[in-house]
């Protein structure tokens, strides 16, 4: 039993003894051992050169027409339709008459407001010349000046009240809904009835939502280019009217771009529209693709090619540009990247670029 014991002790002692002189040999990774040479592992990759490119901020963005002016017309007076003069689809100019209401009564009451008005109107001249004469006392000059005032009061408002039997339009356009009929009942204030709804569409607004990074690159009076599915070989001139100072919960803001309606090719309110903006091209910052960063945009690394060994540079990165990112510093122009290839690389790895 003893014998065999020192036999178990010895071949335990030999394997350390080995163990210990194989960890004392220098070792590199990157190196194979083959009869005693060493050959150094290069790792095959696709490069490209960092270049200054022309950067266009060009993009589009797929927005709702609306009408230049759209109004709901309501009744301000309350009482029974004896007449319409508009079809819906008809094409009415401003102040034309839409519907007229009953105006018996008001007419009435206007007619006996005006006679009082003009009675101490009269009155009042003939007061005042008195006065000047010292014939009459300053107590009946203010009497007759507050009837007057009172009178024209009244004349106003019987005025206005006849006036408003006859509902018009403020703005031309067309006809697009007339919800009353002869014989309808109208109601005023403080719940007027619908009465009709003119839109103008002589010019038309495009409504687009922009992207908080793309809204700084709009100023007011900024020509675009406005295109249709219904009119694919049709482009439309516009200009920015509108841009928003608050931006809603999904960080967009409101821009409405103003376009004048074509007679050849006639758009309508609630048709879509894409409007394409051309801004000013850039060639500041270097482009490389995306698939050359490596880590995350906040703390974005690229592998630099120099003497066939890389090295991992930190960078700092602008707006994306399709597939591609703007390098705004930490790489120079003529410098050779790393885009593919890289998920095996680390700092000083010796490589080969693939043609």
């Amino acid at each position: 039993m003893t014998k065999y014991r020192l036999i178990s002790i010895s071949v335990v002692l030999l394997g350390v003894s080995l163990g210990f002189i194989m960890n004392s040999q220098p070792k590199n990774e990157d190196q194979k051992t083959t009869g005693g040479a060493a050959i150094t592992t290069a790792y095959s990759v696709s490069v490209v050169t960092a270049a200054k490119q022309s950067v266009s901020d060009n993009f589009s963005l797929m927005g709702t027409i609306a009408a230049n002016n759209d109004v709901v017309i309501m009744s301000e007076t309350q009482g029974r339709v004896v007449k319409v003069n508009a079809q819906v689809g008809e094409y009415k100019t401003a102040g034309s008459v839409l519907v007229e209401v009953d105006d018996e009564l008001k007419e009435a009451n206007y007619k006996a407001a005006k006679m009082n008005y003009e009675k101490s109107k009269n009155d009042l001249e003939r007061y005042e010349a008195l006065y000047k004469d010292k014939s009459i006392s300053e107590s009946q000059i203010e009497q007759a000046r507050w009837a007057f005032q009172s009178a024209e009061s009244q004349y106003i408002v019987a005025r206005r009240q006849y006036r408003d039997t006859k509902i018009t339009t403020p703005i031309s356009g067309i006809v697009t809904a007339r919800p009353v009929d002869v014989g309808s009942m109208l109601q005023g204030s403080p719940q007027p009835s619908v009465v009709a709804n003119v839109v103008d569409i002589s010019k038309l607004k495009v409504k687009i939502n922009v992207a908080e990074k793309d809204v700084f690159k709009l100023k007011l009076g900024d020509n675009v280019e406005v295109t249709t599915d219904v009119y694919p070989d049709a482009s439309f001139e516009g200009n920015v009217i509108t841009i928003a100072a608050k931006g809603d919960e999904s960080h967009t803001f409101p821009v409405e771009v103003r376009i004048d309606n074509s007679k050849t090719y006639p758009l309508k309110a609630g048709m879509f529209g894409r409007v394409n903006f051309t801004l000013k091209s850039r060639a500041d910052y270097i482009i490389v693709p995306r698939e050359a960063i490596v880590g995350s945009l906040k703390s974005a690394k690229v592998y630099v090619v120099q003497d066939n060994v890389v090295k991992l540079r930190s960078i700092k990165v602008g707006n994306d540009i399709g597939t591609n990112v703007e390098i705004i510093s930490g790489v120079k122009e003529g410098e050779v990247i790393v885009v593919n290839g890289q998920n095996n690389l680390k700092e000083n790895a010796s490589v080969v670029v693939r043609k």
